[in-house]
């Protein structure tokens, strides 16, 4: 049985992260790394700015704010010193860009993520193999300028979970997201806050910007990718997660992502 561990609750501030790398004279720079089945990187920060996709597998990122799961042909935008944990589901390769503060990805945007396109990609993999100091004024600079243009140029995927300030809502948040449900109501979150429902979803709205419904779904497919990229069956997938059928769970997970759900297994 899957175990959802993506989302953690935080406290104390994580350090800066390969600030050797990030002192590098360069204002891009790209890394590549093999993680091992289900690797964790505690809480950290970078300096830069951070794009992070997976040549394969899928990521997890989560920070005080809110979750972000990045599955095949996405990426997640992290601004410069936000703190973050990393979890990779199954054996993940990973290509990252580090980018000093840039006009077009402003930490203004907060984290999210993108679609990677075909070009996206192989500049990604390309960048991650150029010299550490690369020259700047020849081809490699020029592939790292398109590399940022790219990034910045990325359609945003609705695929976040924001997490709430409040503290009976957030802790209510986080055991949910532990184990999401597509069954669960306003009215059971608003009596189990002691609130009526209109109070509810006022808070609600503005602790996360999402309604309920939205956030709820969020969660669900938050909770669905690692388990679709891990090889799990569909229909345990959706029964586990509160639908009434496979055919339901199918129908929201295209209207969300645009393809179906076998498009994200191995």
């Amino acid at each position: 049985m899957f175990e959802s561990r993506t989302f953690r609750s935080w406290s104390g501030d994580p350090p800066f992260y390969d600030q050797r790398d990030e002192s590098i004279p360069r204002a891009v720079m790209a890394i590549g790394h093999d993680y091992p089945p289900d690797f964790e990187l505690a809480p950290h920060r970078h300096r830069r700015g951070q794009f992070l996709y997976a040549v394969s597998g899928v990521v997890t990122v989560s920070t005080p704010e809110g979750a972000w799961v990045a599955p095949p042909e996405r990426g997640v935008w992290i601004p410069g010193g936000t703190p973050h944990a990393v979890r990779m589901v199954g054996a993940v390769q990973t290509r990252s860009v580090l980018l000093s503060p840039h006009p077009d990805l402003s930490p203004e945007t907060g984290c999210r993520v993108v679609s990677v396109s075909p070009l996206l990609r192989q500049l990604l993999v390309t960048a991650a193999d150029l010299p550490t100091l690369y020259d700047e004024a020849g081809r490699d600079g020029l592939v790292m300028q398109l590399l940022v243009a790219e990034i910045a140029g990325a359609p945003s995927i609705p695929l976040s979970v924001p997490f709430p300030a409040h503290g009976a809502l957030a802790a209510r948040c986080h055991a949910f997201l532990e184990r999401p449900s597509a069954a669960a109501t306003i009215d059971e979150w608003a009596d189990a806050l002691v609130m009526n429902r209109r109070r509810f979803t006022r808070l609600f709205r503005r602790e996360t910007g999402m309604s309920f419904a939205q956030w709820r779904q969020q969660a669900c497919l938050s909770a669905a990718l690692p388990r679709l990229a891990a090889g799990e069956p569909v229909t345990a997938i959706a029964l586990d997660l509160g639908y009434e059928g496979p055919g339901n769970f199918s129908t929201m997970f295209r209207r969300a992502l645009g393809v179906s759900p076998s498009r994200y297994r191995p």
